[in-house]
């Protein structure tokens, strides 16, 4: 297995590379790792590169020659190899059934005005691979030419965990919440995809009714990096609309910190302006832990995503459909606990074991076709 990113470093690719690994390995596979200097694993072999270059390239070649693997499988995102535009050639330098895993099809910078070329290097990689997996169905229609893929989804690094009342009531009084008060929770990455903008309209609308709401994002920080432009636009709208009052950071927090939060609110909201998908990572950790979740209408057909049974399910882009959403929610506590219900069922879908099942199903599958 390759991936260009693995703990200790963070991004959701290594830890989708690490659990799949361990699950594999339970389900008697022997799995070695291909990852970048200074990552390290203490239950499998790891092997490193210092760069996604042309030397690293020679590097993963000579790696492959040496164990003799049944199959290779890279693990890509485009931001997860330095954005070195040589990984999309290697399914043709490796002589091993070679799968990709494609994370998303986002396209990479390669130099300025370089165009349709930047589509055509993803989609060669996809070609030269033996076969292809995709982790949601966006990205598996535009590769539906392809004869051998397959799509499995990710899953969630967080695990179910109880909430005591006795802990439900201490956070929700962090809160300042009131026992007739409705708790929303976020959990994410705020950028403009997320649909923050939407959400925030909303709950104004319903506290101008006099419905005591109030919000929490969970994991948010105002001072990160990487959001905190975003978190500046959202600070500016949250102080327009009034909610200052109602809405609470709570700051970095570690995955079972992350759970009882999660745990603690009466609806998880995730308005995603793009559609609920399997590619979200939050909505993955949300149904993993069985939360009742308000959540866009997917742009893909999605057989699993089942409106009122396991999700409510709303129109995207729209403050007055989010609205509508969660009054009817705050109305019915029965239907809300249909939500939960639904989505620990829904949750075997992306059980970890299933998922490593699957994916060693397909490697038979491509191992099969280069014999």
């Amino acid at each position: 297995m390759i991936s260009g990113e693995y703990p200790p470093m963070p991004g959701g690719v290594g830890d989708f590379t690490r659990m799949l690994a361990e699950r594999l390995m339970r389900h008697g596979h022997d799995v070695r790792l291909l990852c970048q200097a200074g990552c390290r694993d203490e239950t499998l072999p790891v092997s490193t590169v210092d760069s996604w270059g042309v030397g690293g390239a020679v590097s993963v070649r000579a790696w492959v020659r040496r164990i003799q693997p049944d199959v290779v499988n890279l693990q890509f995102q485009t931001a997860a190899y330095a954005m070195s535009p040589l990984v999309h050639f290697l399914p043709g330098f490796i002589d091993a059934p070679f799968v990709t895993t494609f994370h998303d099809l986002r396209f990479p910078y390669l130099f300025p005005k370089a165009g349709r070329l930047r589509d055509w290097i993803v989609m060669h990689m996809a070609r030269a691979s033996t076969g292809v997996i995709t982790t949601n169905q966006e990205d598996d229609a535009r590769l539906q030419a392809l004869p051998r893929r397959r799509v499995i989804p990710i899953g969630s690094s967080i695990g179910p965990q109880i909430v005591s009342a006795a802990l439900r009531e201490q956070i929700r009084q962090e809160l300042g919440a009131m026992p007739d008060s409705f708790v929303l929770g976020h959990f994410g990455f705020l950028n403009a995809l997320k649909g923050i903008d939407y959400l925030l309209e909303a709950m104004s609308r319903l506290r101008a009714s006099g419905r005591d709401l109030r919000l929490v994002f969970i994991g948010g920080h105002p001072e990160a990096d990487e959001e905190s432009e975003n978190v500046s636009r959202l600070d500016a709208g949250i102080k327009r609309l009034g909610l200052g009052d109602a809405v609470h950071w709570t700051g970095y927090l570690d995955e079972s910190e992350v759970a009882t939060w999660l745990g603690a609110v009466d609806l998880v909201a995730l308005p995603f302006a793009d559609g609920a998908s399997y590619r979200r990572s939050s909505l993955m950790a949300a149904i993993a832990l069985g939360c009742a979740i308000l959540t866009t209408q997917p742009v893909f057909d999605v057989p699993a995503f089942q409106h009122g049974s396991n999700l409510w399910l709303v129109g995207p882009r729209s403050a007055a459909a989010i609205a509508g959403g969660i009054q009817a929610l705050m109305a019915d506590d029965g239907q809300l606990c249909q939500l939960r219900e639904g989505a620990k069922r829904l949750r075997r879908c992306f059980d970890w074991d299933l998922i490593a099942s699957e994916t060693a199903d397909f490697y038979g599958e491509v191992i099969d076709d280069r014999r």
